[in-house]
């Protein structure tokens, strides 16, 4: 059997870490959006072997247990003890590993989806499992329950899928403009000096938000947020100036990558095609993907 999972990327506009040493306890508060591209999960299933053997590909290349540990792990977890196969899982992402667009997480819960479907499970087990691996293995702290809520996100309450409370955004008209630029390390920015700006300013930024939320107030406080931790700055910076010549809304930071964001309006977008086409610079523009994940038997 074949089953495939889409889960939608997820850009975080504003954060604040919370750790915990129950994984499921730690987390984070924000705000963020998910869109239509994201990650592709296909899980296959076969017995007949004779001992049990879990594969993992990323964009049809194989990868071993230490590049794909949080993956990995999730699979042994799921996969029965006394199961006689193969299993098989492919992951084809759309944007690029640490870029910030949530891919550990998102191969982690298409995994854990795809493969309680196919052994039997619930959402909720199998959401809790890949923020489990995600929290232990530093892959993330929140994007595996922001990707679970769909939409414009707030996680007003941080933990994992169950504990954690996570709200929604009312949206309309708008698409997303992400401009990918580069790499950057979530381990690396967690484990700096920078942390204790970012608890600071993106407190603030959640409290105003809830005070007066939209998706309007979100690009304003990410981009405040971005400029105040100092992790907006230099060529990017500037980038994202140019980019607010044409946008009625402030683009900002994709949190944590080397990139930039933005909503825009239909009306909007040729003049920030032809500001980044002109400049060189690669992008791409999708819709914000309202629900939950998609999970079923491939068919196609």
């Amino acid at each position: 059997m074949l089953v495939r999972a889409f889960v939608p990327a997820h850009i975080t506009a504003f954060f604040v870490p919370m750790f915990h040493d129950d994984p499921l306890k730690a987390g984070s508060l924000g705000a963020g959006v998910n869109i239509d591209k994201g990650v592709n999960v296909f899980a296959s299933v076969e017995e007949g072997s004779l001992e049990r053997h879990i594969h993992i590909a990323f964009n049809g290349e194989p990868v071993e247990k230490k590049r794909a540990i949080i993956s990995y792990s999730v699979a042994d977890e799921l996969v029965p003890r006394d199961f006689h196969g193969e299993v098989e899982i492919w992951q084809y992402f759309d944007f690029p590993n640490g870029y910030g667009f949530g891919n550990s997480a998102g191969g982690a819960l298409g995994t854990a989806l795809a493969l309680s479907y196919t052994f039997g499970g619930t959402w909720l087990k199998a959401a809790q499992i890949a923020h489990k691996y995600e929290v232990i293995n530093r892959g993330g702290l929140g994007d595996v329950v922001a990707q679970m809520a769909g939409g414009m996100e707030v996680r007003v309450k941080a933990g994992g899928p169950g504990i954690g409370v996570v709200d929604n955004l009312f949206f309309e008209d708008y698409r997303v403009l992400v401009v990918p630029l580069g790499r950057l390390s979530t381990r690396e920015v967690l484990d700096g000096d920078v942390v204790k700006a970012i608890e600071l300013w993106g407190r603030e930024a959640l409290e105003k938000l809830l005070r007066g939320p939209s998706p309007e107030r979100m690009m304003v406080l990410a981009r405040e947020f971005a400029e105040k931790t100092g992790l907006l700055e230099g060529e990017l910076l500037e980038l994202a100036r140019e980019l607010d010549r044409v946008l009625g809304n402030p683009s900002s930071m994709i949190m944590l990558g080397r990139g930039l964001f933005a909503l825009v309006r239909d009306n909007e977008l040729e003049k920030a095609k032809g500001l980044l086409a002109d400049l060189g610079l690669p992008y791409d523009v999708t819709g914000i993907h309202a629900g939950r994940p998609v999970v079923g038997r491939w068919v196609g």
